[in-house]
């Protein structure tokens, strides 16, 4: 364990102004109060946080932090109190340990929402001070090097796992990649012993048959540079155990088939030392295609930058070759702690590196649960990167895969929100299209935009994501609220009611909701029927029939007879209907896709449990499974909006045509000229003579289905032309 004087010392030789005072004072109270705990160790308690405190001098942080790693586990573990802390060692210390200490509460909490809660929190902490998430991975990586301690195997594999998937990425996004290293290594080594055992026999085979291949290839690399002119420092490393499993994993190859299994780094003076030993190193030995990365010019979100390059070196070994300056290697080692300023209370977090901090917060404010936030923040953070540019040459870094509505997510969730295209390099391209390093992608937008429900299939970013499903959320719920409106004024007034506010706030603790508002839209998601809630408001009413009063009678429904009048058109409607207009899909009211209605058609609704309302024509073969079901049946119809033409609605069509030249060219063409558009294609059966498809038609109404149906009869290349119903 640190002594007292130690650590003293050690913090004073990178900060002479440090406070040796309140340095001591934080030793002795921490020791005072964790007193005789024990660690899985056996060791004394208090010789983690002097450990971690330790750590953190190591970074060169502030004595603010060091304080805070003495103090760490003192909310948790003993009997003193935030306000003590306070005035004891002042507020700002206290804050930090009070950030630090709510996420370690969370470990007692359920193994299913602990890590995902253990995230938020930690995200709120560091939002205002990134120090908490520095002490937070000294904590970590301190009880990573005695994890070996705890008996449990599962709680071993438990807090490895999470330290693989949120420790060690958080550590890299600060861009300390000596603790992300480090920490990769040891959760590997729990993880998967088998596979970290195997890479270090055949890294030891290939050590025993040339031990001293990297001193060769660094005296090969230093005089390549000297003969150009050039003095530079010069390391050669193998490359650790996990970084290789990792490569073999993701490349699908064997060990032996790595190229980069010995990485060198070449330190020179300044920025244009790094690009003059590149020069001279490309001059000299054969490059890797696809190997050279400028991230000095363009680099890395968390700061990071360096030139990377592999090439056939010497001793015809493949390597990789890093170039930087001193400055670029303490801030790729040490990352945040590198740009500790002592008197400014360190770095802001609304500095450009901490632009995915600032993307978590949204995505925080976005989801709806600790889980979700979770999941969307591993997609956020834990993916490889490809950068992009804005036209003003901004640069945007996104996960691999990213499309342009992860980029105009990524640019400001109004531009994500409003998108409607992309040029990509100067070309307009689809939404789905995959950018590639480099691309320049313009955002075109419209203010009449929403976002479709469509883009969460092929987004991959945590923030697009939580955007598009909260705005599915909102626009859902406002649907179910339209709704339940329609069902409940319809259910009242057939009893000769009103629905009143006063009304459904008297019952709504019957249904255990917390405001009429959301009464009304679990009457419209069908989790509750619109005759439970009138008979809650009127007790004396009798209960409904089989087949009451907000269905429609099968016999009526199956020979296309409604209230509004026998054998009337469902779109001229009365009091007794409810008017239904094409909604986004997914939302409360949707189109069955088994007979696909338009508007025009005789229709009915059938009311789906957490779903709202699923809509098909009256003569759909699927209605007699609901045959047994009749309170699922609702009366509805088309309002004028839809009636007139005013959306895109998708017919299904059966076509036999003659498998000749050109007939496809034929059918698709009459299409086009009726302005219809074929969304979608399937052929069913085919012969010598013809050929049986299902097309798809995105029409206005009925009609326009109809025209677009007599027209096709009379193309010769076509033999017949139905209605799909099924």
């Amino acid at each position: 364990m640190i002594r007292q004087f130690e650590l003293v010392e050690r913090v004073q030789s990178y900060d002479p102004d440090a406070d040796e005072d309140v340095l001591n004072r934080a030793y002795v109270y921490g020791l005072k109060k964790h007193g005789n705990q024990l660690r899985a160790s056996g060791d004394p308690y208090f010789s983690h946080p002097v450990e971690v405190a330790g750590l953190l001098a190591e970074m060169r942080l502030d004595t603010d932090s060091i304080v805070t790693g003495l103090l760490h586990d003192t909310l948790e573990d003993t009997d003193a109190t935030r306000d003590e802390i306070a005035s004891l060692f002042g507020e700002d210390i206290a804050r930090l340990v009070d950030g630090v200490t709510k996420l370690s509460r969370l470990e007692i909490q359920s193994e299913s929402t602990k890590e995902a809660e253990n995230l938020r929190k930690l995200v709120l902490a560091m939002s205002s001070d990134i120090r908490v998430l520095l002490v937070k991975l000294a904590d970590r990586l301190h009880n990573m090097r005695t994890l070996h301690h705890i008996k449990e195997p599962a709680r071993r594999r438990r807090i490895a796992r999470e330290t693989m998937d949120l420790y060690a990425p958080l550590a890299s996004r600060i861009g300390m990649e000596n603790v992300k290293r480090e920490l990769e290594e040891l959760a590997f080594a729990e993880l998967n012993p088998d596979g970290r055992a195997s890479v270090l026999a055949r890294q030891g085979y290939l050590r025993e048959r040339g031990d001293k291949l990297v001193p060769q290839i660094e005296v090969e690399l230093i005089r390549t540079l000297k003969e150009g002119g050039l003095e530079a420092q010069v390391s050669g490393r193998e490359k650790t155990p996990y970084s290789i499993w990792r490569k073999m994993q993701k490349k699908n190859v064997s060990f032996e088939q790595l190229s980069d299994i010995m990485a060198f780094r070449i330190i020179v003076a300044d920025v244009a030392q790094c690009y003059q030993a590149l020069g001279l190193l490309h001059g000299r030995y054969q490059v890797l295609p696809q190997r050279f990365k400028d991230y000095i010019s363009v680099p890395k979100p968390n700061g990071y930058r360096s030139l990377h390059t592999g090439v056939i070196g010497p001793l015809g070994q493949r390597i990789e070759i890093q170039i930087r300056t001193g400055e670029m290697q303490d801030q790729a080692e040490r990352g945040v702690a590198a740009h500790w300023i002592y008197k400014q209370g360190g770095p802001s977090t609304d500095a450009p590196q901490y632009a995915w901090l600032r993307s978590l917060m949204d995505i925080l404010d976005k989801a709806p649960n600790a889980e979700e936030f979770l999941e969307h923040t591993k997609l956020e953070m834990f993916q490889d990167q490809v950068f992009c540019f804005t036209p003003k040459g901004k640069l945007i870094a996104l996960p691999r895969g990213a499309t342009p509505i992860d980029f105009a997510y990524a640019v400001h969730s109004q531009v994500g929100d409003t998108c409607v295209g992309a040029k990509i390099n100067g070309r307009m391209l689809p939404l789905r299209t995959q950018l590639s390093n480099g691309d320049q992608v313009d955002i075109i937008t419209s203010k009449a935009q929403t976002p479709s429900p469509t883009w969460e299939r092929f987004v991959v970013t945590g923030k697009a994501k939580a955007a598009i499903r909260r705005f599915i959320r909102t626009r859902q719920r406002e649907q179910y609220i339209q709704l339940g409106k329609s069902l409940l004024d319809k259910a009242f007034h057939e009893e000769g009611y009103e629905v009143t506010e006063k009304g459904l706030e008297g019952i709504r603790l019957n249904f255990k909701q917390s405001s009429t508002d959301d009464l009304i839209a679990t009457v419209g998601a069908g989790l509750v029927g619109a005759r439970e809630v009138l008979t809650a408001v009127y007790p004396g009413l009798k209960q409904p029939r089989k087949g009451g009063a907000d269905v429609v009678p099968i016999s009526r429904a199956r020979t296309g007879k409604s209230k509004a009048g026998e054998g009337g058109r469902a779109g001229k409607l009365d009091g007794e209907q409810i008017a239904i207009r094409g909604l986004i899909p997914g939302m409360a009211v949707h189109f069955a896709r088994c007979c696909h209605p338009l508007p025009g058609d005789r229709i009915v609704g059938i009311i789906t449990t957490g779903k709202g309302v699923t809509i098909h024509t009256i003569d759909c073969a699927t209605l007699e499974s609901f045959s047994e079901a009749p309170e699922r049946w609702i009366d509805v119809g088309w309002d004028s909006v839809s009636e007139g033409g005013g959306g895109v609605y998708t017919g299904r069509l059966k076509i036999t045509v003659a498998n000749q030249p050109g007939s496809l060219s034929s059918l698709s063409t009459v299409i086009a000229r009726h302005q219809g558009n074929i969304s979608n294609l399937r052929i069913v059966n085919r012969s010598m003579d013809f050929f049986d498809m299902v097309i798809d038609v995105e029409v206005s109404d009925v009609k326009h289905l109809a025209d677009i149906t007599a027209a096709l009869r009379a193309t010769p290349a076509i033999n017949a032309v139905e209605r799909a119903r099924n």
